[in-house]
C-alpha cells in the first residue's frame, strides 16, 4: 500500500493468485471484492475464483495484471526530477522482473503502461522517492538502485 499525501488516498497493489493482480483506489466504505470477485484463478486445475470479475456494489481494480506480474511494492511518484512521471504508479515485478510505470488520467484510470529496466532481469522489490524525486528499489540480489535524471 501507499499513500498519497498530496491527494490524501490511499493506494493498493495485490497479488492475485494465478493472474488478477491488482492495483486499487481504496474508498472508505467500498467492497473490493475479494473472494466473491477476481481475475485469477486456482492453482489447482485453472478454475476461476468466485463467481466471476465483477459484480454489483464491488469495486472494479483500477488496473489488473493478466497474467501475473508478481507486484513487489507500490509508490506514487511526486517527485520533480521526472515530471512526465508525477501522478503515476511506480510497482515493481517480481515474475516479470521489470519496473511498471502506470500513467493514470484525472479520473485514476490507468491509461498507459511502460516496463522499464527489463535488461536488468531482477526481481524488484522496495521502491522509495528521495526529496530529490529519485527513485531507489532493492532487488532479490540485495542490490540497491537508483534511478535520476540524466
Amino acid at each position: 500500500m501507499v499513500w498519497d499525501s498530496n491527494n490524501k488516498r490511499l493506494w493498493s497493489i495485490e497479488h492475485g493468485p494465478r493472474g488478477g493482480d491488482e492495483i486499487n483506489l481504496i474508498k472508505k466504505g467500498k467492497n473490493y471484492g475479494w473472494p466473491i470477485i477476481s481475475y485469477g484463478k486456482e492453482y489447482w486445475g485453472g478454475v476461476s475464483i468466485g463467481e466471476g470479475t465483477s459484480k454489483a456494489g464491488m469495486e472494479q481494480p483500477i488496473k489488473v495484471y493478466v497474467p501475473s506480474i508478481a507486484p513487489g511494492s507500490l509508490l506514487y511518484y511526486t517527485g520533480d526530477a521526472f515530471p512526465r512521471w508525477q501522478g503515476n504508479l511506480l510497482a515493481g515485478a517480481l515474475k516479470l522482473r521489470h519496473l511498471n510505470r502506470i500513467q493514470l488520467d484525472n479520473q485514476d484510470k490507468a491509461v498507459a503502461e511502460e516496463r522499464l529496466l527489463k535488461e536488468l532481469n531482477q526481481r524488484i522489490r522496495a521502491l522509495v522517492q528521495s526529496p530529490e524525486g529519485w527513485v531507489y528499489f532493492s532487488t532479490d540480489r540485495g542490490k540497491i538502485y537508483v534511478i535520476k535524471p540524466k
